[in-house]
């Protein structure tokens, strides 16, 4: 009887002693797992659905958030003085690989490490933004996504015109605080107005006021259509962009499909949930031991053409069957 006490004794100490160890490996698991450092300018409200497709692109090569991999988000809320600090902090956590939405992020992770690899998803060619060597051969830490927002700029004012073909004075919104982005914009845009015989007007907005002032001169000038540059700030802008075009009666292209979803007119560009499903295969690849030297920038092969029927109406345009058939999505 002794004997039996004494053998279930031990075994509830040793059924104890495993018990309180199972937190510390559990905690320990958590640890061990492979973390990645998420950084972007923009706020997280309204990204639910490319972070989706994000964490879609690193299911498909076996990785999933909580259960094999951690993920640390650090969001600068559109105030890019803030990044230089929170690239320099995920640097310092142990993180394996960093994961960057836009220039400024990625030239931000570029400046806090040289050895964490950098996973960069951006609107234009990086190697003219000189975030890597080449797109066939980055060198150093970085590689990532080219969205080719910006490349279609010239091929956006000529659907415009389409839409619009009786459209001859186009103001173009730029923002020059993202100095390359303007200029690649304006470049394109002027030598694709000069082959179609268009005017442009340039507008320069980096604050919400700046837009509004910008959009009433141009009202004041009266220019046929409005053309909004493939920005982060200007799509950050979209609902108040789209209200002002409504307001002032301008038919407007925009870059990115959320502003037809808000009651722009018309956009044209990359599909931003592809975009983001491959930024999540090509984060993956990092992870799982792919040195960013040996992968070249990878660019986008999917565009969307929609277009906003029910505001082509309110505008009173017609639209050409042509542009109906050719485009992606219609909303009604």
């Amino acid at each position: 009887m002794k004997f039996d006490q004494l053998k279930r004794r031990e075994f509830i100490t040793l059924l104890g002693g495993a018990a309180a160890s199972w937190p510390l490996a559990v905690r320990a698991q958590q640890a061990a797992m492979p973390v990645i450092g998420f950084l972007d300018s923009r706020s997280s409200d309204g990204m639910t659905s490319r972070l989706a497709s994000f964490h879609q692109g690193l299911k498909e090569v076996g990785l999933v958030e909580g259960e094999n991999v951690t993920i640390i988000y650090r969001w600068a809320e559109d105030r890019v003085d803030r990044l230089p600090e929170m690239a320099s902090e995920l640097a310092q956590q142990a993180t394996v690989i960093i994961t960057t939405g836009g220039p400024p992020a990625a030239f931000a992770a570029k400046a806090a490490t040289t050895t964490i690899p950098i996973v960069f998803l951006v609107g234009e060619d990086p190697a003219r933004l000189g975030l890597v060597n080449s797109l066939a051969r980055p060198g150093g830490n970085l590689t990532g996504i080219n969205m080719l927002a910006n490349e279609l700029e010239a091929k956006r004012l000529q659907l415009l015109h389409q839409l619009v073909p009786q459209a001859r004075r186009i103001a173009v919104l730029v923002s020059p605080a993202n100095v390359t982005n303007a200029e690649t914009t304006l470049r394109d845009v002027e030598a694709a107005a000069s082959t179609i015989g268009l005017q442009l007007q340039v507008l320069k907005a980096n604050t919400a006021r700046e837009i509004e002032e910008g959009i009433a001169w141009s009202e004041r000038e009266k220019p046929d259509a409005l053309f909004v540059g493939a920005a982060a700030f200007l799509n950050i802008r979209r609902v108040q962009l789209v209200q002002l075009a409504a307001f002032h009666r301008l038919p407007a292209s925009y870059g990115q499909r959320e502003a037809a979803e808000a009651g722009g007119l018309m956009t044209y560009g990359p599909s931003i949930l592809e975009g983001y499903r491959q930024w999540g295969i090509y984060a993956g690849r990092v992870l799982k031991g792919a040195k960013p030297v040996n992968l070249p920038v990878a660019q986008s092969t999917k565009f969307e053409l929609v277009i906003n029927l029910l505001t082509a109406k309110l505008l009173g345009l017609d639209v050409p069957p042509t542009l109906l058939a050719r485009a992606d999505e219609v909303i009604e």
